[in-house]
């Protein structure tokens, strides 16, 4: 999962990143940290960062 990626990418914090997807910080914090989690809520951190599930998710683009 790219969410460190993107969202430093962006120049989002994780505070605000929890701001603008009601997702937890350990949550967050957790899936930046072992790149796994439950698609809803990737979901809402791809919603919330401006990118498609599949931009978060996939570790390299599809060629």
């Amino acid at each position: 999962m790219r969410l460190k990626e993107i969202r430093t990418a962006r120049g989002l914090s994780v505070p605000k990143l929890v701001e603008l997807s009601g997702v937890p910080r350990r949550t967050i914090q957790d899936l930046e940290a072992r790149g796994d989690g439950r698609i809803s809520t990737a979901i809402k951190l791809a919603d919330a960062l401006g990118v498609t599930l599949d931009e978060l998710c996939r570790d390299e683009a599809a060629e």
